[in-house]
This record gives C-alpha cells, structure tokens and sequence, in this order.
C-alpha cells in the first residue's frame, strides 16, 4: 500500500473563511493523525502564521510558506541527505530551509516602481498594523504576523478593472510573477507547485513509492494542484468553486472550506486504506 502524503493550503481551505477555525475538519485531521500520514501546510501565509498553526494543529511536519517561498523542513525529519537535492539548503532554528522566493527587499521596490509608474497598488509592507487588521479582519498579533514577510508581498489593486492587464504585465517584464488569493500577491519565480515536488521527492526518498494529494480554494493553489496524484477544490464561502482552477482529475470537494476539506480526506482515505 502506497503511502499517502497530504499538502493543504490554509485560509479558506482548511481554515474557515471568516473564522480560521478548523473545527469542521477535526474528523479528517483525527484520522491522518492516526494512520502517521503527513500533512503539509502550504501557504501564502508567513512562517510565523504557519508555526501558530501547526501548534494549534499539533503538526510537526514540513511546511511551505509564502506561496512557495520557502521550505522549512524540521531538523531530523527525512533520513536523506539534503544536501543532495539541487537547491541550497540553510540551517535556521529548529529547521532545514530552502530559499525559493525572491528577497522581501526587491519585492517592495518593484511594488514602488509599479507605483511610481501610475498603478494604484498598496502591498502589506505600506500599511500600519490598524490598516492591515481593518483591511484583512484581523487581529493586531495576526497582523503582527503577517507583515514579517521574506518572500511574497500581499497587495490590493484600487485601479480600474481595464488596467490590471497592464499591471500584470509590467510585474512579467520586471522578471516577478503575481498570483491571486484573497490578495494579490507579487512574488519572484517560485510557486507552490516547484516547493511541493521537493518535498514530494525527499518522501519518495524515505517511504518509495506514494500518493500525494493537495487541498485548496483559489488560484494560488493550482501549481500545487498540478504537481499531485489527487487534486482536490474546495468550495469558497459563496460555495463556488473558483472558476481558475481546470485540471482533468480534479476533485471537487462538497462542502465549503474545511467541511468540504474535512468530506474529501476521509473520501480519499476510505480509497487508500480501505
């Protein structure tokens, strides 16, 4: 039986949408924790955002922040040797990390220079603490957590809807890449796809053959999507499916954010181990 390995976005995913609460989904996480299958946050959210999860969650596992932006594998996780795989791996903490992203500093002077050339665009790093909270219904220590970025700048767009061909464009030809969530967010060549193959690869290192599966909302979402077995959407809170993601095997959960999360884990774990 192949082991199963399980990557999930956060907020309107696993978390609910307004609340971030995952009580819905205490059910799937129960059984996962029960059978030892791994479950990897991935992210648009900070490091410090993920870690304040993975407490509440209980989970020790690897995990991807910033879209892709950085891997953090704790110390003593695979048996293999990281220094084998092809992207330089630094020692921080508790954990093994892989830089993917592009600097913070580089992300916020090419948000200045869209600016600069006319395009209403106000990112995380432009805003005070009040801002933010008010802007994403967060908490000040939320905010605190939010705004410690080093690889992906959240912004909004308070432009006209004919321009943002333009603004995407001219974010391409500055070499960075933009991806929507609930946010925009501008980031350099790393996407949660390219991070979810690494570490695919380091568990098919330690466990031989598996079935990845991955979990999400919005368009973010769809390079991670594209690089598992098992994809699978959820149902934003309007309980729509976002209308970006098209892929042939795509699972459509039934259920919004975690309670769709939580009906398409025990789906998959009654084909895997049943």
């Amino acid at each position: 039986m192949k082991k199963v390995v399980i990557f999930t976005d956060l907020d309107g995913t696993l978390l609910d949408y307004s609340t971030y609460s995952f009580e819905k989904a205490l059910p799937a996480l129960d059984a996962l924790r029960a059978r030892g299958i791994p479950l990897v946050i991935s992210s648009s959210k900070t490091r410090r955002e993920i870690e304040h999860y993975r407490k509440k969650l209980d989970n020790s596992h690897p995990f991807i922040s910033e879209n892709g932006g950085g891997i953090f594998i704790p110390k003593g996780y695979f048996r293999s040797d990281l220094s084998l795989i092809n992207y330089p791996v630094t020692e921080e903490d508790a954990y093994h990390i892989i830089r993917l992203g592009a600097p913070y500093t580089e992300l916020r002077r090419a948000l200045e220079t869209l600016r600069n050339e006319g395009y209403e665009v106000q990112g995380f790093g432009d805003m005070s603490i009040e801002e933010l909270v008010k802007l994403a219904d967060m908490k000040t220590v939320e905010a605190v957590m939010a705004k410690d970025r080093y690889f992906d700048e959240p912004f909004v767009f308070i432009g006209q809807a004919d321009e943002l061909p333009d603004l995407l464009e001219s974010i391409r030809i500055k070499g960075f890449n933009c991806t929507k969530g609930r946010f925009w967010h501008l980031l350099g060549n790393s996407d949660k796809g390219v991070a979810v193959s690494i570490l695919a690869d380091l568990y098919k290192k330690d466990f031989g053959d598996i079935t990845t599966a991955a979990f999400g909302d919005s368009l973010n979402d769809l390079p991670m999507l594209q690089r598992v077995d098992y994809p699978v959407v959820v149902q934003q809170h309007d309980s729509s499916y976002d209308e970006a993601i098209q892929l042939p095997n795509l699972v459509k959960a039934g259920g919004i954010g975690p309670e769709g999360w939580n009906m398409a884990v025990l789906d998959l774990l009654s084909k895997s181990y049943s």
